[in-house]
């Protein structure tokens, strides 16, 4: 007997081989399609890569911060006699210490560089040093005394709207009501749902580090693992009280990024300790001061009612939607917008009213992490469409085809979807791809239980879910963000390098911008140059925006050089450049007459050119949430086969069938690595990943109290279809392929412990409690 609409009584198995279906073709030898491997992966899987926590400088100090203890307190006095005597400290930076201004944050300068007169969440920077070792650091920044008067913290962001205000403008971060169709509108069948979702920490394998070397000019070097070198670089100078141009971010190798990767918190005090001393300062984050400093993803409060006809025809969508932003706003504002207007989902709905807040609280921050915003509600509305499907006594499935978005239908904001949305498709692929093999025949001594192989269930007890989810992200910045990106490229003597400030923090642009050069130039020897603030700005690397922006960019200056190369050749045969092409090494014309080597053709010659990429402008939502705020959207599907140990509450995620909508594959090795990794994080926030606090204090910050998926924990994945129907505005017709099966996973893993269950599972991570069976005749 099931206890759910897809579950299977089973004894787990080791799952299924990873691998695409159907064959695959022979992959190109470079340029766009090949399989190119990152011209670092020899030195980063033999650990001689340098990352800033590698980095030395001829008299070097080391820096240490003192961080708050409390989530909210009034600063009565800080006393740094005690440090500044110790031997080996060479300087003690306070508030009173910055010489520009004290504030600064991403979008609202609402953050201090070190706390004043109040701590507003744990972990909060007071004070910071600089001393010739290390311990002598760190001592002396536990010996300067901090007198706190301790207050109420505001942890609760239902109860920040009445609180006293946290900061001077309230808060209230951002309010978003989305009104869409007529409010009056009703279904024949309603549910309604409350879904939380918890603190997912970026985790990253490399903690915050960085180097900072004082200049000539009075300025300052900046060597840390930024992923917006030129917003950081314009931020710490504002601090220091310095020109842009005095300020230089060098980017280091990032170790690990899903979001933004290097809190300014950390960067600009190491700034600050380098001018004040005139010597070198390093400093290496613990894993606890990292997990206290960054931002996390925000903890959601969604309340959702769904209403449909008899038929499963969605008529109308109401949501509230409650950001937690933590102590400052950062980019709660953006993650409210993703959140507001995808609260609907991958579905045609004529009828769509949300409200959406962000809230401060004296919680840890929140920021940036992969898909914020579209990732929560993506758990919600799919868990209402999972009650629409057992009230109206409908295959999830079906009831999700009967309302699939498509091309050219409406997102609830009034924008027209004009790029390809195969969403139908997609869910089909997973569906009818063939089911994981129950072991009825293993021995039982080989099964995989729930709970690891030392699990303490009994094979009876365990069952097999089936769940599906449709996901849905924007790509780049929205709502007016001025999306641009400069590139150089220059070819000398047949070798080519590329210039351009995108950083790659393992989603592979620097792979990409080789293989652009080597399809337009047929160059195949390509380098791309380390980043920094003194190139021309590429923005941050976040939503794929560097495949699109920053490989336009590549793209349009590689073929200024083409032209370059190729107009004096064809003008000896009296004909245009565009009558020739580059393949294969050869430069032939359209009749054959002409036909020679690129190598010969560059051979003693330097020619470069700089060109720039801007998609087309978007606009802010308006005060009903209206407005064509995106510049493209992706999708994915993805169908979950989890074993649930139904009495102790055990899960283990058997396998994820994903497709895909990637417009064009440009690495395929690379693309099903990024969807793999998405898939895995995901699973991470269905299961485990949850920052806890209590009374706003971080509770077992490493990574023993933070559990993270393991080898172990990965799901076989298993890719099943990636559909490339090009969009026509993108460079290369290419979309963003990390994001989504982020934000799709859990809800997937979500709906899969429902069918094992028969549990409404409303929250992210989902607790043994959640999976436990539901009361009744269990088979």
């Amino acid at each position: 007997m099931t206890t759910g609409p897809d579950a299977t009584t089973v004894a787990p198995s080791g799952g299924t081989p990873v691998g695409p279906a159907g064959a695959q073709e022979a992959p190109a030898p470079f340029g766009l399609g090949a399989s190119l491997m990152p011209e670092d992966a020899s030195a980063k899987t033999q650990g001689t890569f340098p990352y800033a926590a590698d980095l030395w400088a001829e008299g070097l100090l080391w820096a240490a911060v003192l961080r708050s203890p409390h989530p909210h307190a009034r600063i009565v006095s800080v006393d740094t006699s005690a440090a500044e005597a110790m031997a080996g400290v060479c300087a003690v930076v306070t508030h009173d210490d910055v010489p520009g201004d004290p504030m600064h944050g991403r979008r609202v300068a609402d953050r201090p560089v070190f706390a004043k007169d109040v701590v507003r969440h744990h972990g909060e920077p007071i004070a910071a040093v600089a001393a010739d070792h290390p311990d002598t650091a760190r001592l002396a920044a536990a010996a300067i005394a901090v007198e706190y008067e301790v207050l109420e913290p505001v942890t609760d962001p239902e109860k920040a709207f009445s609180e006293p205000p946290l900061h001077p403008d309230g808060n209230l971060v951002r309010y978003i009501p989305l009104r869409f169709g007529d409010a009056g509108a009703v279904g024949e069948v309603v549910v309604d749902g409350l879904y939380r979702i918890g603190r997912q920490d970026p985790a990253p394998i490399g903690a915050e580090a960085g180097l900072a070397v004082p200049r000539p000019d009075g300025g300052v070097e900046l060597y840390v693992a930024s992923t917006d070198p030129h917003a950081d670089r314009d931020l710490a100078a504002a601090c220091y009280g310095l020109e842009p141009e005095r300020v230089r971010v060098v980017v280091t190798g990032v170790p690990g990024a899903t979001g933004d990767r290097e809190d300014p918190g950390t960067t600009i005090p190491l700034g600050l300790l380098a001018l004040r001393t005139g010597c070198p300062v390093k400093y290496v984050a613990t894993r606890e001061e990292s997990f206290l400093s960054h931002a996390h993803r925000h903890p959601t409060l969604l309340r959702y009612r769904h209403h449909a006809d008899s038929e499963g025809r969605l008529v109308k969508v109401e949501a509230q939607i409650l950001l937690d932003a933590g102590a400052y706003a950062d980019t709660s504002a953006e993650a409210l917008a993703a959140a507001v207007s995808f609260a609907a989902g991958p579905y045609v709905v004529p009828h769509v009213f949300v409200e959406g807040w962000a809230v401060r609280t004296n919680n840890p921050p929140s920021g940036h992490v992969r898909g914020e915003g579209a990732m929560q509600v993506c758990a919600a509305y799919e868990g209402q469409m999972d009650k629409l499907a057992a009230k109206l006594g409908l295959d999830p499935v079906e009831l999700r085809m009967r309302n699939v978005m498509a091309t050219g239908d409406l997102l609830p904001t009034g924008q027209a979807v004009t790029c390809p949305a195969p969403v139908g498709e997609l869910l089909k692929a997973v569906r009818d791809e063939p089911l994981p093999a129950l072991p009825l025949d293993t021995p039982e001594s080989e099964w995989l239980l729930p709970g690891g192989l030392e699990g303490a269930g009994e094979p009876g007890a365990v069952r097999r879910g089936v769940g599906y989810a449709l996901g849905m992200v924007h790509m780049l910045g929205a709502e007016g963000a001025d999306e641009v990106s400069t590139a150089t490229v220059r070819v000398h003597d047949g070798e080519a390098s590329v210039i351009c400030a995108a950083v790659d923090t393992g989603q592979g642009f620097a792979t990409l911008a080789r293989q652009i050069v080597q399809e337009v130039l047929g160059v195949e020897t390509v380098h791309v140059l380390p980043v920094d603030s003194d190139q021309p700005p590429a923005g941050p690397s976040a939503r794929g925006r560097h495949t699109w922006v920053s490989g336009g960019a590549v793209e349009r200056a590689a073929k200024m050089v083409r032209t370059q190369l190729l107009q004096p050749l064809a003008a000896k045969f009296g004909m245009s450049a565009e009558l020739l092409t580059i393949a294969d090494g050869k430069i032939t014309s359209y009749d054959g007459v002409l036909s020679t080597t690129v190598a010969e053709e560059f051979a003693g010659k330097e020619l470069w050119a700089t060109a720039q990429c801007r998609p087309h402008p978007t606009e802010p939502l308006n005060d009903s949430g209206q407005g064509d705020a995106f510049v493209g959207l992706a999708f994915a599907a993805i169908r979950a086969v989890v074993d649930v140990d139904i009495e102790m509450g055990s899960i283990r995620v058997v396998e994820m069938a994903v497709a895909q909508d990637v417009g064009r594959v440009l690495n395929p090795r690379r693309l099903r690595a990024r969807i793999e990794a998405g898939v895995t994080q995901g699973v991470g926030m269905a299961l485990m990943e949850n920052l806890r606090t209590s009374r706003g204090l971080v509770k077992r910050p490493d990574l023993t109290g933070y559990s993270l998926p393991t080898a172990l924990d990965a799901p076989d994945v298993r890719v099943v279809k990636l559909i490339e129907e090009r969009d026509v505005v993108a460079s290369f017709g290419a979309k963003a392929a990390s994001a989504v099966p982020v934000v799709t996973s859990p809800a997937a893993v979500a709906a899969a412990v429902r069918a094992a269950t028969g549990r409404p599972v409303n929250r992210l991570p989902i607790r043994p409690q959640s999976a436990v069976a539901a009361p009744g005749p269990q088979g």
